[in-house]
């Protein structure tokens, strides 16, 4: 079994903070980028800029809490401020340290389907 963590976060954009948004997300990735075991780091924004979509994937629970971590300490209250949280889905297999922290965020776990090799 992977010991790969990702999620899929949908967010919506308070009126108006879409660009302080955009500009946020620019420090994000490029504190992120110095974080060891983050292997994707995206984010999509609908035509209206109404909705960000998150999709991060990280080597294991320990780099995803990690980076949880330091994300709630730097960014967390301007992050609140700017976007509200729709959906958190949390795929693979999560540690308990890992796990408590993602339930704050009102977390869904999803685990892979079956005995299968996926890739």
């Amino acid at each position: 079994m992977s010991t790969e963590v990702s999620w899929h976060v949908e967010l919506a954009v308070r009126p108006g903070c879409l660009d302080p948004f955009v500009a946020l997300t620019a420090e994000m990735v490029a504190a992120t980028r110095q974080e060891r075991g983050v292997l994707s780091y995206q984010r999509f924004v609908s035509d209206d800029g109404a909705r960000v979509d998150v999709y991060e994937r990280y080597a294991d629970s320990a780099a995803a809490f990690a980076h949880l971590a330091n994300f709630v300490r730097v960014f967390g209250e301007r992050y609140a401020a700017l976007v509200e949280r729709r959906n958190f889905t949390v795929f693979g297999a999560p540690s308990g340290e890992l796990r408590a922290m993602l339930d704050r965020f009102g977390s869904v776990y999803l685990k892979p389907l079956g005995d299968i090799a996926y890739w």
